[in-house]
């Protein structure tokens, strides 16, 4: 867990309910997964019943653990949760969310390709898509994402 800065933005998710931790909380460092199909579609995963948020939708991936890069992190996350091997992680974007539980420090990572059938480890829903994204709720750390991946496409139909 890293401190943060005041020159870092933070997002601040449910800004009405109070924080946990006070104001020199640490952060919690956790690597995100990005899987896209050739086909452009997108994997979202339900955050399983018994944690925080439940039911809302996001990025697969998970904390560090002490000595962990992003990608370790994030390919042992992937196993663990959705089974699969990683196969090509490449850093993408970060972002600070504040969450009322835990301020938190995501590394994104496009995931472009992994072995292995999807199996929900954690007893998560998933869905495949595209934008707009048609699974709500979706998690305060999900929405930079979905704006990211739409500058791209309008980028990409830009240059045709």
């Amino acid at each position: 867990m890293a401190q943060t800065t005041a020159t870092e933005p933070i997002r601040i998710a449910d800004a009405q309910l109070a924080r946990q931790g006070g104001p020199d909380r640490a952060v919690v460092d956790v690597a995100v997964g990005v899987l896209i199909r050739p086909n452009g579609e997108f994997l979202l995963t339900s955050r399983p019943e018994g944690k925080v948020y439940a039911g809302y939708w996001e990025f697969p991936g998970g904390k560090f653990e002490p000595g962990e890069t992003v990608q370790q992190a994030l390919a042992r996350e992937l196993l663990e949760e959705l089974g699969i091997h990683a196969h090509t992680i490449e850093p993408w974007h970060e972002d600070m969310v504040d969450y009322p539980h835990a301020l938190v420090r995501l590394h994104f990572c496009k995931v472009l390709a992994w072995s292995g059938d999807l199996q929900m480890r954690e007893a998560q829903s998933f869905a495949w898509q595209r934008l707009p994204v048609t699974v709500a709720p979706v998690l305060a750390g999900t929405v930079p994402v979905l704006q990211w991946l739409a500058q791209e496409a309008s980028a990409t139909d830009a240059s045709i």
